[in-house]
């Protein structure tokens, strides 16, 4: 493993795998998004924008209730 980035609170280490890692100054391991944090500050990893999510509105919600029971009463065979 090789030192990248020495700080007074974190060392970020390059593995052989070629992937970071990310260690505190107590010896823990950091992961999730304070890692990718830590590593998108140094600007060894570049990651794209998180899309929020909206929920869906009550007007969405009525329209695709009445699209699926279509769908389910087109597949349905007819009984005569």
């Amino acid at each position: 493993m090789e030192v990248v980035k020495k700080t007074e609170n974190y060392v970020i280490i390059k593995k052989r795998s070629g992937r970071y890692g990310v260690r505190s100054t107590a010896g823990k391991w950091i992961n999730g998004a304070e890692k990718t944090n830590i590593l998108v500050e140094a600007g060894l990893v570049k990651t794209a924008p998180v899309k929020d999510q909206e929920e869906p509105t009550a007007e969405t919600k009525e329209a695709a209730a009445p699209q699926a029971t279509t769908k389910a009463s087109e597949e349905a065979p007819a009984e005569q």
